[in-house]
């Protein structure tokens, strides 16, 4: 369990509170402050944070990342959709500039096509009164031959051969005319089709890119809507996370009144135990253990050190003030010496604490807690030996698995047990 039950909010006081609490050296603090920066540099990241806090406030602050970055997508998205719109905009106004121009060619092409209707009938008729002013006379070619044969002389012979080819002439100019206007007129009708045609391309494309403009107004509509939510969303996700933050500090700020209470009493015991040796010492009588050697208390391995660090939710500097042991839900813990359970209980933060007062080791009053077991089958007032079983690992408390949080306390103070295992 890595909680921070006695960092302040802020990392200087917490930092000041430490030293005091410690009662170090100047010399002595700047250690520390290399220790607490080599610690840090150590910390596996956010796998080991996890614990730092309630299961609810995970969750709140989990709900909360995944709406801010829900959110982020969300704009990009509606960002996304409002650019195809615009440019779906503009090619709409091309169309239908298009389409205008196409049907400006198509009512063009169709004027032009009455016109040379008129023009055709115009030449039909003009060609039928010549036909008609012509042969009312007979037919122009005998007409004509019979004037050749009349002629009284060559210049008379070559006179009337000149009528006949103008009147033969006109004629054929006549109908030249007239087919050159049904030609013309041909021309034109092959254009009225493919402006026809082109306006109906046009027309068409202009209803399917009208679905196209339908379908992305309605997915950008859709985006709008989306962020509307996810703003709603973050912003309840984020009452929801200062709800949970602020219960679990009302836990933290339980917990420190525990930790108060448990450390005044072991610098109680402590004190009276160093008494009590030094008396024996003065009467002769043997001291007993001084090694200050403590046995592994689990058959794990280390997940998380003791050292200072930031939470990483709270944002303060403190103590994490024991080593977490991995091993699995169950694992059996046992008494890192011998000694007597002097406080039992369970806490919100740590689960289920037990609290072994092992008398002076090594020149100090040692004391060790254990946190998150399932259970433990020993309590206040038992004597336990070392290597007893007192319990099992489990995940009670500000846990998100089965570990032991384990602390080492001398003089009523939180030490790091790796120098004592």
């Amino acid at each position: 369990m890595r909680t921070f039950p006695r960092a302040a909010h802020r990392r200087m006081a917490a930092a000041l509170v430490v030293v005091m609490a410690l009662g170090v050296s100047a010399a002595h603090a700047d250690d520390l402050k290399d220790k607490k920066d080599e610690v840090q540099r150590q910390l596996k990241g956010a796998h080991q944070d996890l614990d730092e806090s309630s299961a609810q406030l995970r969750k709140a602050a989990a709900r909360l990342a995944a709406a801010q970055e829900q959110l982020a997508v969300a704009k990009t998205r509606l960002a996304t959709a409002r650019g195809k719109v615009e440019v779906a905009q503009e090619r709409d106004a091309e169309m239908q500039a298009q389409l205008v121009a196409a049907e400006q060619a198509l009512v063009e092409a169709e004027a032009a096509l009455a016109q040379g209707r008129v023009d055709r009938d115009a030449q039909r008729e003009k060609v039928a009164r010549t036909v008609a002013d012509m042969y009312s006379e007979g037919d122009p070619e005998l007409l004509a031959f019979s004037s050749l044969l009349d002629a009284d002389s060559t210049e008379e012979l070559t006179r009337r051969e000149g009528v006949r080819d103008v009147v033969v002439g006109q004629e054929a100019r006549e109908y030249d005319e007239l087919k050159a206007s049904e030609v013309l007129l041909q021309v034109r009708e092959d254009q009225v089709t493919e402006a026809r045609d082109a306006v109906a391309a046009k027309r068409a494309a202009a209803a399917e890119h009208l679905t196209l403009m339908q379908q992305l107004e309605a997915e950008q509509q859709a985006a709008k809507d989306s962020v509307v939510s996810l703003v709603v969303e973050r912003r309840d996700a984020r009452a929801g996370a200062r709800d949970a933050r602020a219960k679990d500090l009302a836990k933290l700020r339980k917990l420190e009144r525990e930790q108060q209470r448990i450390e005044e009493m072991l610098r109680k015991r402590a004190l009276a135990a160093l008494r009590r040796q030094r008396a024996q010492a003065r009467g002769g009588a043997a001291s007993g253990p001084s090694t200050g050697v403590l046995a592994s208390p689990v058959d794990g391995y280390v997940t998380s050190p003791f050292g200072y660090r930031t939470h990483p939710i709270y944002h303060y500097w403190g103590l994490h003030d024991g080593v977490d042991f991995g091993g699995g839900c169950g694992t059996p813990l046992r008494a890192a010496a011998s000694g007597r359970v002097v406080s039992s209980y369970y806490s919100g933060v740590y689960g289920n604490r037990l609290v072994i007062d092992h008398g002076v080791l090594a020149g100090r009053g040692l004391a060790t807690i254990y946190n998150h077991a399932s259970s433990y089958n020993v309590g206040v007032g038992d004597r336990v030996a070392e290597g007893q079983v007192i319990g099992f690992e489990g995940s009670t408390g500000w846990s998100t698995g089965c570990h032991l949080h384990f602390t080492v306390m001398a003089n009523g103070t939180a030490v790091d047990p790796m120098n004592f295992l």
